[in-house]
């Protein structure tokens, strides 16, 4: 399969804002690995389906935007972000900046993703 790592990330990141959890986890490898700052390293999809479902109950109303996305390899790309969000609990805001560098197996999925947050949040 021949795809576009950019191309790849918008569609996972258009995934992510619409909490299409369906599409988001069709998205990762079995295997696939999550490592960020914030919430320490993932092993496993079903690990990092949990993450992501355990963040959105909390940050339901994200809305996160990409300053920059390009390709790497052909089977690697990097997007910087940001994040602007209401913890559902406490009421507090969050924002945060950073970047991600996401590989992709042959077919398409994400293999790996390195998260790195600008600032601790």
């Amino acid at each position: 399969m021949t795809f576009d790592p950019a191309q790849r990330i918008d569609l996972f990141h258009d995934a992510i804002n619409r909490l299409d959890y369906e599409a988001i986890e069709n998205f990762f490898a079995e295997d696939a690995t999550y490592v960020s700052n914030g919430v320490g390293s993932l092993a496993g999809r079903a690990a990092i389906m949990e993450a992501f479902r355990g963040y959105f109950d909390t940050y339901p109303d994200q809305t996160a935007s990409n300053s920059l996305v390009e390709t790497l390899t052909p089977l690697s790309g990097r997007a910087v972000w940001s994040v602007r969000a209401t913890n559902s609990k406490t009421g507090k805001p969050l924002i945060r900046e950073g970047e991600e560098t996401i590989t992709f197996n042959e077919d398409g999925r994400v293999v790996r993703v390195d998260v790195t947050d600008y600032k601790d949040f």
